[in-house]
């Protein structure tokens, strides 16, 4: 089944509101707060929170090499903690991506980070991997 860039695997709520919910984590806040801002249960947003939590480090290392690969001028992330540097580095990719492909500013910016990592923004397995198809048998 395809995933509306909108929707994330596994998940009823929108890339929107998820995305909402990381960077005001990245900013300080708590996910009591948080939850009462979005008008989500507390215990759905922790659960988001952990989730992202525990894959920051391969999410911060995949959008990194997505920004780079497609505008190689981008601005480095000053380091603040492995949740944040997630987040900025998500924030970077997109801004990269809209930079190349302009007409991709209609849709929200965690839709886009959405459909480059393909709904598994939460997910318990690791991101795709991208397979050049262009030169099966190059050396």
């Amino acid at each position: 089944m395809l995933l509306p860039p909108l929707a994330l695997l596994r998940r009823a709520d929108a890339a929107a509101v998820i995305g909402t919910a990381l960077t005001l984590k990245a900013a300080g806040l708590g996910h009591r707060h948080i939850a009462a801002r979005l008008g989500r249960p507390t215990a759905t947003v922790r659960g988001w929170l952990r989730r992202f939590a525990e894959r920051a480090g391969v999410l911060r290392r995949w959008f990194t090499t997505i920004a780079v690969a497609v505008h190689a001028d981008i601005p480095p992330i000053e380091p603040v903690g492995v949740f944040a540097d997630a987040v900025a580095s998500i924030g970077v990719a997109v801004a990269a991506v809209a930079w190349r492909w302009p007409m991709l500013l209609t849709v929200s910016a965690w839709e886009i980070a959405n459909a480059v990592i393909h709904g598994r923004l939460l997910a318990a397995s690791d991101p795709p991997q991208w397979i050049n198809t262009s030169r099966l048998w190059a050396g």
